[in-house]
């Protein structure tokens, strides 16, 4: 068992946790090794998840190439955000509403508040706070971060719908709303403190991993 991307947990120790599950240690023995998608640069990871919002993966990634092919070295700085014109933004494929919660994204990274090393010593319900004071981006954009980009190992992303459907299936979950999320709370607190690799592994059973 290879779990790599988390020097700092061996696999042994990670397995000796999901144990205790033995329907996610079976999960994660038939999975495949995770590639790590850590990141410093969460102001560019920030606009990539609203360009994101409500698209497929395919359409997302084509808006946000052509978004990023605005700018010199393909690069949105904050102040050249700011100066691009809605007509040219809209011609990349955003939105009027993503082009304003995008411009909110580059003024909170003006102010200096998404400083890898201010975001790196945050707690991460501190940095869930911090970062959905931005109008656009919610608990589960946050969330995301923190598994992905930041590689936080204990976060557990209850209102995502691939986790919720791979709950379900694998512990034959029948509940909804509120009481499925408590279901998958009390069930999760057998992986602490390395939800966000199980969580990896669920989505990863479902072929559903976000990007």
């Amino acid at each position: 068992m290879s779990i790599n991307h988390f020097p700092d947990y061996p696999a042994s120790e990670v397995m000796a946790v999901f144990s205790k599950d033995p329907i996610l240690a079976g999960i994660v023995g038939r999975g495949q090794p995770l590639e790590s998608s850590r990141s410093e640069d969460l102001y560019l990871r920030l606009i990539s998840a609203i360009v994101s919002q409500q698209l497929s993966t395919k359409a997302a990634a084509t808006i946000f190439r052509r978004f990023k092919e605005l700018y010199p070295e393909e690069y949105p700085h904050p102040y050249l955000v700011h100066e691009t014109t809605d007509e040219t933004l809209r011609s990349a494929g955003l939105s009027f509403q993503k082009i304003g919660y995008v411009r909110n994204v580059a003024s909170f990274a003006q102010g200096g508040n998404l400083e890898h090393a201010l975001i790196n010593a945050m707690e991460d319900e501190a940095l869930i706070q911090h970062l959905t004071q931005i109008k656009g981006v919610g608990r589960w954009t946050v969330e995301m971060l923190l598994m992905f980009a930041l590689e936080r190992p204990d976060v557990m992303p209850v209102d995502d719908l691939g986790i919720q459907n791979a709950m379900k299936r694998h512990y034959s979950l029948e509940e909804s709303g509120k009481a499925l999320k408590a279901r998958m709370i009390e069930i999760a607190e057998n992986w602490r403190p390395y939800r966000t690799i199980a969580c990896k592994y669920l989505w990863q059973s479902l072929d559903n991993m976000p990007k």
